[in-house]
């Protein structure tokens, strides 16, 4: 099988794809040596050059620390990259509605999109400190979202934090990893969750807002993916509840996007939500992503949906209905009070609800635009300009800063100028 007879795979289930090629099996082996090397040399620089610095007891190695992370954070963004651009090409096609309700005008939209002397997108301006929400299909969906964030004018793949389950925390290589970024680790249990999660976004965003650095906190409301199996615990949810149920989604979870939202919005300024919609082609309606897209089927077969189809609404978190905040700002809490640092645990309920039901209307619209989109193949009534974004690096030395290169370097070079100062 040729790189090319894996076109129009993508809509046939992958229980009926032909069997592996022997060109998709060294795809396969390929794919894992390069990946496993980003992901190594990036946990290694970790280790090596960067976990020293942090128990250093000085103010400067722990900024050069930091900077070392996000370095690291970005050349896995990187990674993710040129793993599509090698191995699984696709591109991004990306609709917007920046006030979050109906089209706005071609000026607007085009305001958030930078173009090159041939007329390629090569940033967007989107927020800087943002929380990313998006439905839910496929195991990649993760992977395009840090793709997309790549793009972002602000660098926002070197400030992302997501969450995880807490038995992914040791995992080698890759765990180690993750807790170097600082990704939240969570055992899926509220009660035991709300505070920890509460906690360590309402320092990151002190730290944030005092540093002035880019923040984007990435959040998948509906918890899961779609499948046989979350689908009627979803039906028989909105039957409990008394409410429609979505027919390509699933019902969303507000409680931690919630809590999350008020963690963050009383310490950072001007703080937004970026609401995504994604749909694969090749996926029928009420189909399941994972009968057609896995990142084994992806980047080792070599079968990648010819496109990911973004439609991006932005919403300033101050115009939500989060709740009354007046008793959480920093601001109004004396430094000396030992609730300087403390967290809510507790929202009211009206507020919850308020919530709640803004973000079942939101996602009910998000449902109605995945309908209409395999109806016409565009989410609005109205029609949107689309923008394609081939998913590749944008500078060839980034190929390097994908498996960090020039971490090392860097390091040395800065602790050698610390010397020569003494």
């Amino acid at each position: 099988m040729t790189v090319d007879s894996t076109t129009g795979l993508h809509s046939l289930p992958i229980s009926r794809r032909p069997a592996t090629s022997f060109q998709q099996k060294l795809r396969a082996i390929a794919f894992a040596l390069v990946f496993n090397l980003g992901c190594l040399m990036i946990n290694a620089s970790q280790f090596v050059f960067l976990l020293p610095l942090r128990l250093l007891p000085f103010k400067w190695s722990r900024s050069l620390y930091d900077e070392g992370i996000r370095y690291t954070k970005g050349a896995f963004g990187c990674l993710l990259i040129l793993m599509c651009q090698w191995f699984s090409p696709t591109s991004l096609k990306v609709t917007f509605e920046p006030n979050g309700r109906g089209a706005v005008p071609q000026d607007i939209v085009e305001s958030i999109v930078e173009r090159d002397q041939e007329g390629n997108v090569v940033s967007l301006n989107l927020p800087s400190k943002f929380v990313y929400i998006a439905n839910h299909q496929v195991y990649a969906d993760w992977w395009y979202a840090w793709c997309f964030l790549y793009y972002n004018s602000s660098e926002a793949h070197r400030y992302i934090y997501i969450t995880l389950k807490k038995s992914l925390r040791w995992v080698p290589i890759v765990g180690w990893g993750m807790q170097f970024f600082d990704f939240i680790f969570l055992a899926r249990s509220w009660a035991s969750d709300r505070r920890q999660l509460a906690t360590h976004l309402s320092l990151l965003g002190k730290f944030t807002e005092s540093n002035q650095i880019p923040l984007g906190f990435l959040l998948y409301p509906e918890g899961t993916l779609v499948s046989r199996d979350t689908r009627p615990i979803s039906k028989r949810f909105a039957d409990k509840m008394g409410i429609t149920d979505m027919a390509h989604v699933l019902l969303p979870k507000s409680t931690g996007l919630l809590y999350s939202l008020r963690s963050l919005s009383p310490r950072i300024k001007d703080l937004h939500l970026i609401d995504v919609t994604m749909v694969y082609p090749g996926i029928p309606p009420m189909g399941y992503g994972q009968d057609y897209y896995t990142l084994r089927s992806m980047f080792f077969d070599g079968v990648a949906p010819p496109a990911v189809h973004m439609h991006v609404r932005l919403f300033k978190v101050e115009d939500l209905p989060i709740g009354d905040l007046s008793d959480t700002q920093p601001s109004k809490i004396p430094d000396t009070s030992p609730s300087k640092h403390a967290v809510e645990v507790e929202i009211p309920s009206q507020e919850k609800e308020a919530f709640d039901l803004w973000l079942r209307n939101l996602w009910q619209e998000k449902d109605e635009s995945i309908g209409r989109f395999h109806e016409s193949g565009r989410f609005s009534e109205k029609e949107l300009p689309v923008f394609d974004i081939p998913l590749k690096l944008r500078r060839k030395r980034e190929i390097l800063d994908a498996f960090c290169f020039f971490l090392p370097a860097t390091v040395i070079g800065y602790l050698w100028g610390r010397l020569k100062e003494q």
